[in-house]
Formats: C-alpha cells, structure tokens, sequence
C-alpha cells in the first residue's frame, strides 16, 4: 500500500539504507497515519490528495471544511442508497418461499428484471 501511495503522489519517495532498505522519515510516517485515518472516514485519493494540498497552508480552514461537508454529503447519500437497496432485498427475500429456484422471485428479478422495478419502490 505504501507503494501505491508513492506511485500515486501521497507519498515522497523515501531514502535508501546501504542494504536498500527504505528509510521513512517521521515525516512520511505521520503523513501515512493522515492518509490512513483519511480513508478509514472513506475520502477518496483524490480527496485525500487536496487535504494534503490544503495542509500547506496556503489554504484556509473554510477550505478543508467545505469538502469534508461535500464528503459528508456523498455519504449520507451512499446511506440513503444503502437503506433503498436493503428495502428491495427485504421486498425479495419476503416474496421468497420454498418454491423450487426457476419459480423463485429473486430468481426471477435477477434474471429477468420481474418484480425488480416493486421491490425498488420499497
């Protein structure tokens, strides 16, 4: 993952030992710990990316501020969309009954769309 972060530019590329160990500053070692804590609260790279670029301070609090409210929003949004979707699969698994598979409605909504679009209005 570290890798990756480098690749991607979170990251500088760290110092070699003589063995060819990588060397990590603490500098890069408190940067890996906001990039994590970063993604556990489910911000994206390119998110992550911008709060480092406002961490330079050149940016205002207001800054970072407004896209953890946008991000915020996407979540409740990602909420919404979770709640919806566990309403169809309840509409489904409540349909279902011990009918063999080719008669079974969740069969049927995923092969065919069938009962799909009422248990997407749940």
């Amino acid at each position: 993952t570290i890798r990756y972060y480098e690749k991607e530019g979170l990251v500088p590329a760290p110092g070699r030992s003589i063995g060819g160990h990588r060397l990590y500053d603490a500098g890069a070692v408190e940067r890996l710990r906001f990039i994590r804590r970063a993604r556990e609260l489910g911000f994206t790279l390119d998110e992550i990316r911008q709060l480092i670029g406002f961490s330079d301070g050149t940016q205002r609090c207001r800054d970072t501020h407004a896209l953890a409210v946008q991000h915020l929003e996407e979540v409740k949004q990602k909420i919404r969309d979770l709640r919806h979707l566990q309403r169809a699969l309840k509409t489904l698994t409540d349909q279902c009954d011990q009918t063999p598979a080719e008669e079974c409605p969740i069969f049927d909504a995923l092969r065919f769309g069938t009962g799909s679009q009422s248990a997407t209005r749940a």
